[in-house]
């Protein structure tokens, strides 16, 4: 069997920084309210001439960079998105042009915060039956388009960014040992952007007047027990999978999706929360992205050497989860 692993990881995120102390001048918040309730300190937004095409063009030419690969190598694109430039069309087929990847398939997958794990996923299914030779996965948001900014329990959560990795075949004892993803579309409302499908088109008056546009949470005191559980499942079914016990691991990568949930992940998996990589503080929810840019920073800050194993995770709208275990 072909063993697919990373070759190469890059992020980016946009320099203008929104701090909760910007938040406060526009909500009635405090940056310790804020702080204590999801462990965030401040988020990144795009630029108004910035689409997730966009974003996920400067991510992939580092992780391109990363792989020594030029744009005309790569073979195949995923893009893990929720707010791709268009609807159509897709996200990838903008992000291929704008790369000049002339030779490459693209597509998106849509999966919420779990995307970048579901497009791995993907991506090793095509390069484990030769379909391609090598993959170029992405995932991309600008989260702060999506939100409504007098909702103050839920526009301070979100920020924008994208991470990529490279997918090439590797024979060196390193790369993806399993993935495993899930969904449970009977409770796919709970993290709900009714707007805009085809259940509420043609875009009215009447559906931007009631903000069915915005991104809206739903029982997220419920939501905030079912990901802590689902979170720690995960990584135990992939720790299971492949006979890996905690101690083994390197790395947690979590999806970013609150402090206080990957506290309850770590509490009850029974480890220390400095086995779990975390920089929610600075960035926010950045749906999708979250789990590739933390896994490039970790990368670029030496905390992953050849042989490690690290564990990626992650839970969100869909419902959808899943986890990834790697040797770097």
């Amino acid at each position: 069997m072909k063993r697919i692993g990373i070759v190469g990881t890059g992020s980016y995120v946009p320099e203008k920084v929104l701090t909760n102390y910007d938040l406060e001048k526009i909500l009635d918040t405090s940056d310790e309210w804020i702080y204590t309730r999801t462990g965030i300190k401040e988020r990144r937004v795009a630029a108004p001439d910035q689409a997730a095409s966009d974003l996920a063009k400067i991510a992939s030419e580092r992780a391109l960079e990363a792989a020594g690969m030029r744009p005309e190598e790569i073979e195949l694109i995923i893009m893990a998105t929720i707010t791709p430039d268009t609807h159509c069309p897709a996200g990838a087929n903008w992000l291929e042009a704008k790369l000049g990847a002339v030779n490459a398939v693209s597509m998106d997958v849509t999966a919420a915060c779990s995307g970048f794990i579901f497009a791995l996923s993907v991506a090793e299914q095509y390069l484990k039956n030769g379909v391609f030779k090598n993959a170029l996965v992405v995932a991309s948001e600008v989260m702060t388009r999506t939100v409504d900014w007098t909702d103050r329990t839920s526009c301070i959560l979100w920020g924008d960014g994208a991470g990529a990795v490279v997918l090439k075949e590797v024979s060196d004892g390193s790369g993806i040992l399993s993935i495993h993803i899930h969904t449970d579309g009977s409770n796919g409302d709970t993290l709900l952007l009714p707007g805009g499908g085809s259940k509420t088109t043609p875009i009215s008056h009447e559906s931007v007047d009631k903000k069915l546009h915005y991104l809206k949470m739903i029982e997220a005191n419920q939501s905030f027990k079912v990901a802590v559980r689902k979170f720690a499942e995960a990584c135990e079914e992939a720790l299971n999978y492949n006979g890996v016990t905690l101690d083994q691991i390197k790395l947690i990568i979590p999806h970013q999706a609150n402090l206080r949930i990957l506290q309850g992940m770590a509490k009850q998996l029974g480890i220390s929360m400095d086995k779990v990589f975390v920089n929610i503080d600075r960035y926010g929810n950045m749906s999708s992205a979250t789990v590739p840019v933390a896994l490039d920073e970790a990368v670029r800050k030496g905390l992953l050497q050849k042989g490690d194993l690290v564990l990626l995770t992650a839970f969100g709208g869909g419902l959808t989860w899943g986890s990834a275990l790697i040797r770097w």
